[in-house]
């Protein structure tokens, strides 16, 4: 899947820590999904959206090939 949550973090100016302790999750996660290593489940995907005051499909495009 692919994903701008690093441009999306980096317009709010906030490291991957940062948004990792606002969503509940470990650093290493925010790292994963950026390098699109880790598909997020769907209730972690909301969490994003909403931290961002944002539509899920602007975080996240799905791989349709």
């Amino acid at each position: 899947m692919d994903n701008n949550l690093r441009v999306k973090r980096a317009e709010e100016e906030i490291t991957q820590q940062e948004l990792a302790n606002a969503v509940d999750v470990s650093r290493q996660t925010i790292y994963a999904i950026e390098t699109s290593k880790y598909d997020p489940s769907l209730e972690l995907a909301f969490k994003l959206a909403r931290y961002f005051d944002c539509s899920i499909e602007n975080i996240f495009e799905p791989n349709l090939d």
